[in-house]
């Protein structure tokens, strides 16, 4: 699956509460980003891992990691899913207080 998401100036949530996809990988493409940069969340919930992202960069989501992230400002990605499974409401949600 392949997907375009644009923010609105003000938007800066992309993929909140983190999870993971047991059966899929993902990756992200960033534009547009300006002088601004998007935050990503890795790793495994208990240990997680930041990453700075500018402008143009892509992101790895493997099937073991979460993710989520933010902006500093209005932003773009375009997103493709890799895997056996591509539902895309099946996930599997980490709750909030176990990120570290």
């Amino acid at each position: 699956m392949l997907g375009f998401t644009e923010f609105e100036l003000g938007g800066i949530w992309n993929t909140m509460p983190h999870h993971t996809h047991s059966r899929r990988t993902e990756i992200y493409l960033y534009f547009d980003l300006g002088e601004n940069i998007a935050m990503r969340f890795r790793g495994e919930p208990q240990a997680t891992r930041h990453l700075v992202v500018r402008d143009p960069e892509a992101v790895l989501s493997p099937a073991w990691s979460v993710h989520c992230g933010f902006g500093t400002g209005a932003y773009r990605f375009v997103w493709g899913i890799s895997g056996d499974n591509q539902v895309f409401a099946n996930i599997d949600p980490s709750p909030i207080a176990t990120l570290r």
